[in-house]
């Protein structure tokens, strides 16, 4: 009897606007790929695929209509073995759609290793340690940054990463001296992502005026696509450069090779959903670290089931550096979860049921 993947989809909603520099968003739609074999439902394998508007290279409004068709697809193959040439060349075939990538590979690895959405067998998937990560701080008016960043600091983070380039830049800079007057960079780590909201032109006198709060690193200054300018900025800038949006529609390892070896940042930020995949992300990292950059993951939004996903993928890698897996609060109508922050740390609390789409 074959094996059938069936897709689900629920309509997340903030419990704030979550804003960035390329504007608010309310809800954001998440979609999900179950797999299990015919003869046996109560095993099953979860993964989230929930590509990002205005990011995402495989978002559309009939995103979900392409994942009912895939699924079908691949269920009248009617595959008894889901490694066969047959399953795999199906799979390959995916590579333009790199959110699918992701809720398909760990889909399989959770049903392979159990359908227990325990991915792998680490310290952290066994309860015993937790996964250090940044607090994340959300563009908004300056009253709401300062609250957001008072709750993380009393929380114990001490590494905050904190969304720029939404609001007055005078704005910005007096937040981050009202940061550093209370906690200094031997206390507090502050990361910056400014969501490519810098122009080519103003870029470098920004860097110059928040070196000055002693900054770990400045993720994606400018767009993307402008491989030369920032090639620029990564070597004269006094704060260390990030990659993240950079990274999205590059497949290849020689590709993703010849990206860093041109731009030569210091940091790549690898977000599984938008770089397509455990196994793209594995070829980013491998990238990096022949090149002598550093890197950490990041969640994209994705609800619980795909942030333990990451998590998991996170705590097989072993990177000591804070992860950005501080978004499974955002929504209101998030699933239940194991899930949960300690301090400053996400851990996997086995007595917290999970709740799964239906």
């Amino acid at each position: 009897m074959p094996f059938v993947l069936t897709p689900f989809s629920r309509e997340l909603a903030f419990r704030f606007d979550a804003r960035t520099s390329r504007g608010a968003m309310q809800t954001h739609l998440a979609h999900y790929l179950r797999v299990h074999h015919t003869q046996n439902l109560e095993k099953q394998g979860w993964g989230e695929c929930s590509p990002l508007p205005g990011l995402s290279t495989d978002f559309s409004p009939e995103f979900h209509s392409l994942l009912e068709q895939l699924c079908q697809q691949y269920n009248d193959l009617h595959i008894e073995d889901p490694e066969s040439e047959e399953s795999l060349e199906f799979w390959r075939a995916l590579e333009q759609w790199p959110s699918i990538c992701f809720g398909a590979e760990t889909a399989w690895v959770d049903y392979f290793r159990g359908g227990k959405r325990k991915l792998y067998n680490t310290a952290f998937s066994r309860s015993e340690k937790g996964i250090r990560i940044n607090g994340l701080i959300w563009m908004g008016d300056p009253a709401f940054m300062r609250s957001q960043i008072e709750k993380k600091m009393d929380q114990g983070f001490t590494c905050l990463k904190l969304k720029i380039g939404g609001l007055d830049f005078s704005q910005e800079l007096k937040i981050l001296k009202e940061i550093r007057r209370v906690a200094g960079p031997e206390v507090l780590e502050l990361r910056l992502d400014a969501n490519g909201a810098f122009s080519v032109d103003d870029a470098e006198e920004k860097i110059r005026q928040l070196a000055t709060f002693e900054i770990h690193s400045l993720e994606q200054p400018i767009k993307p696509g402008k491989m030369e300018d920032l090639q620029l900025l990564c070597s004269a800038s006094p704060i260390p450069i990030a990659l993240d949006e950079e990274l999205i529609g590059v497949s290849g390892k020689e590709n993703k090779w010849k990206l860093l070896d041109k731009i030569r940042p210091q940091y790549i930020i690898i977000k599984p959903t938008l770089v397509g995949g455990l196994v793209s992300s594995r070829e980013w990292i491998q990238v990096a670290e022949s090149l002598g950059i550093d890197w950490w993951l990041t969640s994209a939004l994705e609800s619980n089931i795909g942030l333990n996903a990451i998590a998991q993928f996170a705590s097989d890698l072993g990177n000591p550096l804070p992860q950005g897996l501080g978004t499974g609060q955002l929504y209101h109508n998030n699933f239940a979860s194991p899930l949960e922050i300690r301090g400053e740390e996400l851990w996997y609390n086995p007595e917290r049921p999970w709740e799964l789409p239906a």
